[in-house]
């Protein structure tokens, strides 16, 4: 177990040093200050799978808003997370409230090693994507200031890549 947040605590970390790297490497628009976030683009690719094209945000990085239990969420895609991570604030809005007592698994973050509460999400809608029962860890509020939306999410996808600029989840 501990090997496996170890992984998870490296994989979380070279996502962050990929999306810097991303950062410095992708021109900002000239209005990217500006202009607010834009909602993702949404289409039908083929009979029966969607795709939903998600632009980068004046930073880079692919935000989205999405569903848990009907209540709206953000998140920040995140390949290099293992799982879906949480913070505190946003599971209370849909219910979710650890005890003190479920925070038994030690992740290393960024900001160092801290403990956060395992627990599994029903349903995750973005867009017009659903995927159930995702893997899922709530974080200390000052854990985590974004939600992240992790590969728990993502490798249910039929595939998910960075394309012409966005990134591409399909189902």
């Amino acid at each position: 177990m501990r090997n496996i947040m170890i992984f998870a605590a490296v994989l979380v970390a070279l996502g962050t040093f990929m999306a810097q790297m991303a950062d410095k490497l992708t021109p900002a628009p000239a209005s990217a200050n500006a202009a607010p976030r834009k909602a993702p683009e949404e289409t039908v690719a083929q009979a029966g799978s969607r795709s939903l094209s998600i632009p980068p945000d004046a930073r880079g990085h692919f935000q989205t808003d999405g569903r848990i239990e009907g209540q709206r969420i953000d998140f920040m895609v995140d390949t290099g997370a293992s799982l879906v991570a949480l913070n505190e604030k946003s599971a209370a809005r849909f219910g979710l409230r650890p005890t003190p007592g479920d925070y038994k698994a030690t992740v290393a973050t960024a900001n160092g090693t801290i403990k956060a509460a395992r627990t599994r999400l029903a349903r995750v809608e973005l867009g017009g994507l659903v995927v159930r029962d995702v893997d899922a860890m709530v974080l200390p509020d000052e854990a985590l200031s974004e939600n992240l939306l992790g590969l728990s999410f993502l490798s249910k996808l039929k595939r998910f890549e960075y394309a012409n600029g966005k990134m591409v989840l399909e189902q």
